[in-house]
């Protein structure tokens, strides 16, 4: 079984030094990361436990580098939250937690580091800090677990938590084809450009072409590597490098996405629903220019609020649309996160509906929203689904080719649906 498992929490409260310990290889591989003593961008590692091969995206904790953390957190199983026994749940501990759970992370465990440095008095206010924040959550029932790098003090123990946190995680979505968010791009010797993410969906396979999008270019996949071993198929949910021919590592960026050739194309606006966060201290507004976190690109957008007020109060959900001032590639059921543009807080989260809508008019809102509902309500069922879009969308009848672009199912899926 493979689980990838992502780091959260505030700076300094140890999740490097964890993740170190627990596997042996020190994620911060950046010269100023070992200047400065903080971690600035996404590190990787892996573990082999209770018959689990987990690979960890350890991410930067400062406010400043959240948006580095949120490249890698869209293909996460299992979150690993840190809280610093000597200071207690912070502010990047509460955004990393609502990040994760805004992303529809199912499960996770919460390790209490430097329990060395306090006492058990002190120990049990923090747990205590941490079950008010995470109450009615995914990790209300998780595993909370004082550990010490130093004394060596649970980490046997929180090696079998995350065990037992992978063992609830779901299973994987077949239904879609080949999707990988890229977030890192190097050059290695005697091999070119190779571009590493979690897989998102499909089985790539050696040998295959792939489009890179935005940009709409076809590229051929060289070799594939998987938690550092030499594969010749991709399995969806993994940690993978791909390894591209005839393309410079100046061609290709973290936020861009490798999927399967002809099915996909950009767009520059897509409807759907939002859960605006209840600390957030505005409304989110009609014509307020975000940053939309999805996959692991980050772009501005300006959004319009579908309803009578042209807004969404603190802690409420509603529909809206968002568009963009750069392509993006999305399908519905897709996560993503709303950070305001200036300054950068996450203010809400949600879910891609519509990735290709029209531009809305305030006569249509009602039957825009009607539409959105039936579509947000038949998620789990592809036949239901298949129906509302063409019923709802202004579909010519059923065009594959448009259903796959909004959907990204498999040929399979389609031809039962």
């Amino acid at each position: 079984m493979d689980v990838v498992v992502g780091t959260a929490g505030h700076i300094d409260h140890g999740k490097t030094a964890l993740v170190k310990a627990l596997t042996g290889t020190d994620t911060d591989r950046l010269p100023e990361e070992k200047k400065r003593g903080i971690t600035i961008d996404l590190g990787f590692a892996e573990m082999e436990h209770g018959g689990v091969h987990f690979g960890f995206v350890d991410v930067p904790g400062h406010e400043r580098f959240v948006k580095n953390m949120l490249a890698g957190a869209s293909g996460v199983d299992v979150v690993l939250l840190a809280v610093a026994a000597d200071e207690g749940v912070m502010p990047q501990t509460r955004e990393h937690f609502e990040i994760c759970r805004l992303l529809g992370v199912r499960t996770g465990i919460v390790a209490v580091t430097k329990a060395d440095l306090a006492d058990e008095e002190t120990i049990d206010i923090v747990k205590a800090e941490i079950a008010d924040v995470v109450e009615g959550s995914f990790l209300e029932t998780a595993d909370v677990i004082p550990v010490s790098i130093r004394t060596g003090i649970g980490l046997e123990a929180l090696k079998d938590g995350l065990a037992r946190a992978a063992e609830k995680v779901p299973d994987r979505n077949d239904r879609l084809v080949s999707r990988l968010p890229v977030d890192r791009v190097f050059t290695k010797k005697g091999f070119g450009t190779v571009v590493t993410g979690t897989l998102a969906s499909g089985s790539p396979a050696e040998g295959g072409e792939l489009d890179l999008l935005p940009e709409g270019r076809v590229v051929r996949i060289r070799s594939i590597q998987s938690h550092g071993r030499s594969v010749k198929k991709a399995v969806s949910g993994n940690r993978t490098a791909i390894n591209l021919a005839g393309l410079d590592h100046t061609e290709v960026s973290r936020g861009m996405l490798l999927a399967e050739k002809g099915v996909f194309r950009p767009t520059q606006a897509f409807d759907a629903r939002i859960e605006v966060l209840s600390n957030t201290e505005k409304p989110v507004r009609s014509r307020q220019r975000v940053r939309v976190h999805v996959g692991s690109a980050e772009l501005l957008a300006r959004l319009a609020v579908l309803n009578d007020t042209g807004e969404i109060d603190p802690g409420k959900s509603g529909f809206v649309q968002f568009r963009f001032e750069s392509p993006v590639t999305a399908i519905f059921g897709d996560r993503f996160i709303v950070r305001s543009y200036s300054p950068q807080v996450t203010i809400a989260g949600g879910t891609v509906l519509d990735s290709f809508p029209d531009r809305h008019r305030k006569k249509n809102i009602a039957h825009v929203i009607h539409f959105l509902k039936t579509l947000s309500g038949s998620a789990e069922d592809p036949a239901e689904l298949l129906k509302n879009f063409v019923a709802g969308s202004g579909l010519n009848g059923i065009d594959f080719a448009e259903l796959r672009a909004r959907t990204g199912w498999n040929e399979n899926v389609l031809n039962t649906a």
